[in-house]
């Protein structure tokens, strides 16, 4: 599964982005990630659909200093 994520909120300044790539790299997804200059941050992720799944949950509130208010998530592999 391959999907693109938009996350916005205070998502940027505190360690979303590094926690993001961490978090995708202990679950064995590949993609990317990097801040947007709207503020939000953009990533995309691939791998088995369970595992984007928990990636997903984990970027809906991220580390402990963000404050997530939307994500919206493009499926890419249809």
């Amino acid at each position: 599964m391959r999907v693109e994520l938009t996350i916005r909120g205070r998502v940027q300044g505190v360690y979303f982005r590094a926690s993001m790539e961490a978090e995708g790299n202990r679950l064995g997804l590949r993609g990317w990630v990097k801040n947007r200059e709207d503020g939000g941050v953009e990533a995309c992720i691939e791998g088995p659909e369970a595992v984007v799944h928990e990636l997903i949950a984990w970027a809906h509130h991220g580390p402990p200093a963000a404050s997530v208010s939307h994500v919206e998530v493009r499926r890419m592999d249809q």
